[in-house]
């Protein structure tokens, strides 16, 4: 017997050994188990990208639990002889890895990106970026993720950018992409547009404010930011309400509000409701997407009153330059002392923040670049980018676990508006446009001539990631990767971006190559605190990966979040779990222990009544788990073999084999089966018990038992 059998399990002192072997063996490329002869070069592929991790960040329970669904699939797809590739890779995550280079520089440096100049700057983003690519790494590969690190690839490197660049000028060269004015989400503190999805609602309490415009006006409006009022150019109200037909299509000249002359015109549209508030609507048209939409039916003018750090532009003296707070309190005084004020009353509102800096998000209306969801595509058939999302669900077989979810994913996709795909940040895949003379060329490379000048612009991070599936594997080039790999077997997830990046995969692969990214998008939940709170670092119940990992073994953290834990369903985290998986591991090394002792001895192998019994159970264990595993039912399967190695076969087959009531062939063989049937959820443990008795072996590369 090995004497490391002697002691109890070592975790620490054994998988960065074990994962180092892995990587040598070459095993996690599907092109190595061919030429080793492990998978056959005819298999059926079984291929998956990861999740791009933010390069700044750092694992969390999140991010484990992900990785541990993922790589117990692969694992068991690889060990069931599929040519099985899981691509790793990196998301440069631009505002938020932006934002965490500037605080570095104004605290280290005192100084800010202006005073270093964009390519100084974006230097410094890149070798910050680099250090946090390797440190998260070395994460990944913690836990185990049996990962293809020879196709790793980042969001920003060289082939993405390619890929990014030519699905851009495709888009624009069908129209698809287009530059224009609207009402766009405005972050001042970051001083960039953002996504409808990288919006955070917080509920503050606030207070709805209702009044007119003047005494002579005829109806009164209610609105909770009296400080856009004066941006104000027209009423809305339901055609059909009596109270207001009369004064449709009039225009009331009003000489002084709050220090500001308006000209508002009344409007009858139907998406008014009559019964809510007043029953009629100020128009605004320059800070709320809503309104704009209106001014655009009723040709009404925009007139912008509040500028890019959240000040009052106007010209009257008492707001001028004030902040929108400030000029909210000054208006509604000015209400109550003009007599206008009908009723205030204090409410609870969701605010619109921004995701990444807090910031209350101002509706502007600014130059943008943005793309049209709704135009007919002549290359798809007439169909537009929401057509093709809806049908890669609905009848390419897209399946999304757990299916509630594809309720919520029509949802969205019908109430989609344009995508504003342009940032005013340094770092990220540049706007591939140029301008010279008034002209504007939209290129893959830059112009050759002189006296071009490239638009400042970034692009949205998920436009980048929108093309993961495909740009992994070589697009634009028709790679063999490509023609093998795509669209990938499964996309695993949280379900809290099913909208930021899942259903932009399907758009930008549905348009750009004409198919469906992945069949089947599995949600996984929220891992919280053993209360059931959302794990933060505010509420002091963080539970750091790595420090668990290091405290009780990976394949504990492992099974603690893959145990019981279904798609689309909040766990609870707690170290009592992961001390009783821990104490699993060691109770599986004493258990190989016992049989390897056993073993030296050259025990008489007589077959008895009970072996047949437990040979039998132990296939139709084998047969509940792989239907299971591949139905991605893996909080099941991982229970069935806790279980059974636990209560079954420690607890009663090894103490009937004490008895001389099973075999000792028999004990072996399912002490061999029960580590393949453990190695996808607890890698480091089985391969080491494995590694003791099959010297010439691998267990990643060993046939999952039939």
């Amino acid at each position: 017997m090995d004497e490391k059998f002697l002691k109890p399990y070592d975790a620490g002192n054994t998988e960065k050994r074990i994962y180092e072997m892995w990587e040598q063996s070459g095993l996690f490329s599907p092109d190595i188990c061919i030429e080793k002869g492990f998978t056959d070069a005819s298999a059926k592929p079984f291929s998956i990208v990861l999740p791009p991790p933010n390069v700044t960040g750092t694992l969390h329970m999140g991010s484990s639990l992900m990785l541990a669904i993922e790589d117990t699939v692969v694992r068991f797809q690889r060990m069931r002889g599929k040519r099985t590739l899981w691509i790793p890779g990196m998301d440069h995550a631009a505002i938020a890895t932006q934002s965490k280079v500037e605080k570095i520089l104004e605290k280290e440096e005192g100084k800010r990106k202006s005073d270093l100049g964009r390519e100084a700057f974006l230097q410094k983003v890149n070798e910050f970026a680099e250090s946090n690519r390797a440190l998260m790494t070395t994460q990944l590969k913690a836990l185990g993720s049996s990962l293809d690190f020879s196709r790793e690839a980042y969001t920003l490197d060289a082939k993405r950018s390619l890929a990014v660049r030519t699905a851009f000028k495709q888009m624009y060269d069908e129209g698809l992409i287009y530059r224009g004015h609207k009402v766009i989400n405005w972050d001042p503190k970051g001083q960039t547009t953002i996504s409808d999805d990288e919006i955070v609602y917080e509920e503050r309490k606030g207070k709805i404010y209702t009044f007119k415009y003047s005494s002579d006006f005829p109806i009164a409006i209610a609105t909770t930011r009296p400080e856009t009022k004066v941006g104000d150019t027209g009423v809305a109200v339901n055609p059909s309400d009596t109270r207001y037909q009369k004064y449709i299509g009039q225009t009331f000249e009003i000489k002084d509000f709050a220090g500001t002359p308006l000209s508002i015109k009344i409007v009858g549209d139907d998406s008014v409701d009559p019964e809510y508030g007043t029953g009629a609507v100020g128009v605004t048209p320059a800070h709320s997407m809503i309104d704009a939409e209106i001014a655009r039916k009723h040709s009404l003018p925009t007139k912008q009153v509040i500028n890019e750090y959240a000040k009052m532009m106007v010209e009257t003296p008492a707001l001028k330059d004030k902040k929108v707070a400030e000029a909210r309190e000054i208006i509604a005084e000015w209400l109550r002392n003009a007599g206008l004020m009908e009723k205030e009353e204090e409410i609870s509102q969701n605010i619109s923040t921004a995701e990444r800096t807090g910031a209350v998000i101002e509706p502007l209306p600014k130059l943008q670049w943005f793309i049209d969801v709704n135009k007919p595509i002549p290359s798809r058939d007439g169909k537009s980018l929401k057509e093709l999302m809806h049908e890669a669900v609905e009848k390419d077989g897209i399946k999304i676990l757990p299916d509630r979810f594809e309720k919520v994913y029509f949802h969205w996709i019908e109430n989609l508006r344009d995508w504003c795909i342009s940032r005013q940040i340094w770092f990220g895949h540049r706007i591939p446009v140029w301008y010279k003379d008034g002209e504007l060329r939209c290129e893959i490379e830059a112009p050759e001539a002189e006296g071009w000048v490239q638009d400042e612009d970034t692009l949205d991070t998920w436009f980048s990631s929108g093309l993961w599936t495909f740009s992994t594997l070589g697009w634009p080039e028709q790679t063999k990767d490509l023609e093998t790999y795509h669209p990938t077997a499964l996309l695993e997830t949280g379900y809290d971006i099913l909208f930021f990046w899942v259903a932009r995969m399907i758009l930008m692969s549905k348009y750009l190559i004409g198919e469906i990214p992945f069949k089947t998008v599995y949600l996984h939940g929220l891992v919280r605190d053993s209360k059931g709170q959302k794990i933060s670092k505010s509420l002091g119940n963080n539970v750091e990966p790595l420090e668990m990992i290091a405290k009780y073994g990976a394949d504990a953290v492992r099974m603690s979040l893959l145990v019981g834990t279904g798609a689309g369903n909040d766990s609870k985290m707690s170290e009592e779990k992961l001390k009783a998986y821990k104490h699993f591991a060691n109770k599986l090394w004493n258990m190989a222990r016992f049989v390897f002792d056993h073993k030296a001895q050259n025990p008489a192998n007589i077959e008895t009544p009970k072996d047949k019994e437990y040979l039998e159970e132990l296939k139709s264990i084998v047969s509940d788990m792989t239907t299971d595993i591949e139905a991605f039912r893996i909080h099941l399967a991982s229970e069935k073999i806790y279980h059974y190695v636990w209560h079954k076969f420690a607890d009663v087959i090894i103490e009937e084999y004490k008895q001389g009531l099973v075999s000792f062939a028999t004990l072996d063989d399912i002490l061999e089966t029960c580590l393949k049937l453990l190695h996808p959820f607890m890698p480091f443990v089985t391969e080491e018990i494995w590694q003791s008795s099959h010297k010439n072996s691998i267990l990643t590369a060993t046939r999952w038992p039939m």
